[in-house]
């Protein structure tokens, strides 16, 4: 009987282990932060001048101008690009973690970016939207920024509230290595999108409508098989 009480804790004790680090899939996440580790296999700093081959902008929303992506200041600049994404090329990992810096450059806020997307189509993934709509919702959304299924946190949406503050860089993750889609903020856990039929896409995407904001320091890693 004592050996049988000792395994019983000696086995609450591992799946009390496995709980906290959140182990999916042979791939172990931390519970209230992204992976660690995996192999970079792009990344852009934007210390140059023009984009080059491993960007292409697709096109605005219907009856739109598009305007232009450039890079200043060693930072990835847009506005009023009215959802002219700009697609990496360079398909992602099937297990990924996609980091980069993004700030918003007015009071307006409204950050966006796109995962596994077509690489060229706007709303052909899952869009992540930081302040948007005057800087008062945060969202995940599936192929449809105005979808009532997108997951959202409005505790930004209150009178005197903002979900952006102008002129900070907040430190994006956007990780998936199964069916759920994880965004993290600075280091934190920040909305899930779990999906019984994923998306398929292979593209990311920087992308903007109208509020000035910038983009710096991209890190795509593949976490594996």
């Amino acid at each position: 009987m004592a050996d049988r009480r000792r395994w019983l804790v000696i086995a609450g004790a591992v799946v009390g282990t496995l709980a906290v680090l959140g182990i999916s899939g042979g791939m172990a996440f931390r519970a209230t932060g992204p992976s660690t580790g995996g192999q970079l296999v792009f990344q852009d700093d934007f210390e140059r001048g023009e984009l080059g081959d491993a960007w292409l902008q697709g096109a605005p929303d219907q009856g739109w101008k598009k305007g232009t992506w450039v890079i200043e200041g060693g930072r990835l600049k847009a506005e009023q690009i009215h959802n002219a994404a700009l697609w990496l090329q360079r398909p992602l990992p099937a297990r990924v973690r996609i980091e980069f810096d993004a700030r918003a450059l007015s009071d307006t806020g409204d950050v966006k970016a796109e995962a596994f997307g077509d690489g060229l189509t706007h709303q052909s993934g899952y869009i992540f939207i930081h302040g948007g709509w005057h800087n008062r919702v945060n969202a995940i959304a599936r192929q449809d920024e105005h979808g009532e299924d997108r997951k959202e946190d409005n505790r930004c949406g209150q009178p005197q509230a903002r979900c952006v503050e102008k002129d900070v860089d907040y430190h994006w993750v956007i990780e998936r290595t199964g069916a759920t889609v994880r965004w993290y903020l600075d280091g934190k856990l920040f909305l899930t999108y779990p999906d019984d039929h994923p998306v398929q896409g292979r593209h990311f995407a920087f992308n903007n409508w109208e509020a000035p904001v910038s983009f710096d320091n991209l890190a795509v890693y593949d976490l594996g098989p």
